[in-house]
């Protein structure tokens, strides 16, 4: 009974794959530098 299966991958991922993690991830990406640079302005105009 060594009998192999083989699938192509949309067989085996068994659903459909939207891309909201990718714009999730870039989102946050850029939510992340806007945070980095107010706060770098931010200390550049205290001092």
């Amino acid at each position: 009974m060594d009998t192999e299966i083989h699938k192509n991958t949309d067989d085996a991922r068994a659903g459909s794959t939207p891309h909201v993690v990718r714009y999730v991830l870039t989102i946050s990406l850029v939510l992340a530098v806007l945070a980095m640079v107010v706060v770098l302005l931010w200390g550049i105009a205290q001092s």
